[in-house]
């Protein structure tokens, strides 16, 4: 069960700031995963760059949730 409830969240849309830094480029983090921060010289690379960010996250979650097979966790959706 934990894996399939990581796996749906790829065809998920996520939120990117993205921020002109002083020096040049842009940096960029994900809101809804605040492990996945990223940068890039252009607005295009940033955000191509935070997409390779969230999936890595997604795949070090997913990891995490083999990890807890036969273990007595349960997952929940919450909503505010």
């Amino acid at each position: 069960m934990p894996e399939k409830a990581v796996r749906t969240a790829k065809g998920r849309r996520f939120t990117a700031v993205l921020e002109r830094e002083d020096v040049g480029g842009y940096s960029v983090r994900c809101v809804e995963l605040p492990q996945a921060i990223s940068q890039g010289e252009t607005r295009e690379e940033a955000l191509s760059n935070i997409k390779d960010a969230i999936e890595l996250v997604l795949d070090y979650l997913e990891e995490k949730a083999k990890a807890h097979r036969g273990k007595k966790v349960e997952f929940a959706e919450v909503v505010v």
